[in-house]
């Protein structure tokens, strides 16, 4: 979830298109490598990696923290340690908060900018910066997409994953939508 704007941009390139009546072919989804955004899109994309990565060094610090180098050896040791211990609700709180705010982060970063560098010609810093005002000027708009997103991804997990096959795209097509909603043309 935490890089999943940028696994979207060809859906966002294909949104794009369909707005303006120009051709859908996926061939044009492809084309967004050849562009001029290109970069500010990899730039955005390795500041998501850097925050996905620093959220991955956070879990590995409270699980050390919290329950130690101890490794459950079924899936039903590792939830009554979680369910019965001080330090497996720990774990669970610590690791929700910390998690959330990584969330957070990512969801400021990520929501309008990916968009943005499809629809203009912008570098990556006024791209998050953009993203970030959109955030602050509709907290309550953004957490409720961020909630959305995080459930839907959940929904479509629950299948082995069979079920991101159809949230993927609508969740691609409809950041499109709440981008276009939010930031002025």
């Amino acid at each position: 979830a935490l890089i999943g704007p940028v696994t979207a941009i060809g859906l966002y390139e294909e949104s794009r298109r369909r707005e303006l009546g120009l051709d859908l072919s996926w061939r044009h989804s492809f084309a967004l490598v050849r562009s001029r955004s290109i970069l500010p899109i990899v730039a955005v994309s390795i500041v998501l990696t850097g925050v996905f990565i620093a959220w991955l060094i956070a879990a590995l610090i409270i699980h050390q923290l919290t329950i130690g180098g101890w490794e459950p050896t079924s899936i039903a040791e590792f939830a009554r340690l979680i369910v019965a211990t001080p330090e497996g609700w720990a774990l669970v709180i610590v690791g929700n908060s910390v998690g959330a705010f990584f969330a957070v982060v990512a969801l400021c970063i990520g929501v309008v900018s990916f968009p943005l560098l499809v629809d203009r010609h912008v570098d990556a810093v006024t791209a998050i910066r953009t993203s970030i005002r959109a955030v602050l000027a509709n907290p309550v708009t953004m957490t409720l997409w961020g909630l959305i997103v995080a459930g839907a991804l959940l929904i479509g997990s629950v299948p082995v994953f069979v079920g991101l096959a159809i949230v993927w795209p609508v969740l691609g097509h409809s950041t499109w939508h709440l981008y276009r909603k939010v930031v002025e043309h």
